[in-house]
């Protein structure tokens, strides 16, 4: 046999020995500490998934619609500051061969403005800071270069926000697109290219930007809506608000009172819609302020049009409508005066519908009975409604003036 088939048949023996080592060992070995013989690609990129998402930090998750209702917020007291401005620069104009090349420092850009912007997505103002700092503008620079100025900052506020400062009232920001100059910025310096004069022909006097207006506003919101519905604690306006909307505020079988108002559309043809805003209850003496009367009444004034939710199960009901008309003209005079509806909920009890006709006959047949709860009579509100809101179109449009619209 020659030397080379002789090496080859060795070496293929030695190859054999080690395979048959190899899964005598494998075989030996326990199944928790074998490793995979082949590592499929599917696997792969799944663990290198599962990596990555362990690899991201941890982020702020998103509030729920459920906690964002939570956060209602109709008073913020806000310090807002523009930006200051760039200071101007002093320096000369230097180039080969020319001696005398003059001042060429240009002025700093002016502060940015913050601006307060009605935004219609905004229905609160939870997600207004307590302090605002408007952008700077940048230091001028050589070859008369003047410094960028500073960006204006845009407050997103909802609408019907109110502006005051030092107890007068300085904007309403009532209508979609109002804007208000929170504070204004600095002007920028000067560079001693600005000083130059016949007397003066080499000035290095540069002047400092300016700093920012500084002002502390009070915000507060008052809710703007077609109809308001007014009545005392427990009298049904939630139920109702969800009965004739897809509004969804807080309901339940015991009695509690809304914290809150809740502002629910109601659609008609022609793509006509009307807002409805869920005052939450009032008590007999709110208009000194007792429990949270102040905090409620101040969102009935946006309202064009009144709808009081009386409770029908309770004895004398006709007293519910002079109590609230009281308070509501207690509060601002001519506030109970505007157009209205008298609806008397809760009509599938049974106490309610001896009381029905006590109460047409104090307050005559304009009563509308019905149950937020079954939906009894939902259609003959529906239909006032749109009687209400179709006098205030007209109202509006006589004065020249636009009216609401969502």
């Amino acid at each position: 046999m020659s030397p080379a088939r002789l090496f080859s048949a060795r070496l293929r023996t030695v190859f054999e020995d080690v395979g048959h080592w190899a899964l005598s060992t494998w075989a030996g070995l326990k199944p928790s500490r074998r490793l995979p013989q082949q590592a499929s690609p599917r696997l792969l990129s799944v663990g290198c998934a599962d990596h990555a998402k362990r690899q991201e930090l941890p982020g702020k998750k998103p509030l729920s619609e459920k906690k964002l209702k939570r956060y209602f917020v109709d008073c913020r007291r806000v310090l807002v500051c523009g930006g200051n401005g760039g200071a101007g620069a002093s320096c000369f104009h230097s180039e080969p061969r020319k001696e005398f090349g003059g001042p060429d420092g240009g002025d700093g850009g002016n502060g940015g403005h913050v601006i307060l912007r009605v935004d219609q997505q905004v229905k609160s103002l939870s997600s207004v800071l307590s302090q605002y700092q408007g952008f700077s503008g940048e230091d001028g620079g050589s070859k008369n270069c003047f410094g960028r100025s500073g960006a204006v900052l845009y407050v997103q506020v909802p609408v019907g926000t109110l502006v005051k400062e030092g107890g007068r009232v300085v904007a309403d920001l009532s209508r979609m697109g109002d804007e208000y100059i929170a504070a204004l910025g600095g002007a920028g310096g000067k560079g001693n290219r600005f000083f130059l004069a016949n007397d003066n022909r080499a000035p290095v006097t540069c002047t400092p930007g300016q700093p920012g207006q500084q002002r502390v506003l009070h915000l507060e919101l008052k809710t703007v809506a077609h109809a308001g519905m007014v009545g005392f604690p427990n009298a049904g306006k939630s139920s109702l608000l969800r009965a004739i909307s897809n509004a969804r505020p807080a309901v339940a079988s015991y009695p509690f009172t809304t914290l809150k108002p809740h502002v629910g559309i109601v659609h008609y043809e022609g793509h006509q819609q009307i807002a409805v805003a869920d005052i939450p209850g009032i008590i007999r003496g709110a208009h000194q302020n007792r429990g949270l009367g102040s905090a409620f009444l101040r969102h009935i004034e946006r309202c064009r049009f009144l709808l009081f939710v009386v409770d029908l199960s309770q004895p004398e009901p006709w007293t519910q409508v002079d109590d609230l008309k009281y308070e509501l003209e207690m509060y601002e005079e001519g506030l109970s005066e505007r157009p209205h509806a008298i609806i008397a909920n809760k009509i599938d009890l049974p106490e309610a519908r001896a009381n029905l006709s006590q109460l047409r006959d104090h307050l005559g047949w304009e009563v509308i009975a019905l149950s937020a709860l079954t939906g009894e009579n939902l259609e003959q509100l529906l239909l006032h409604l749109k009687v209400l809101h179709d006098a205030y179109v007209e109202a509006e449009l006589g004065k020249g003036r636009q009216p609401l619209r969502w």
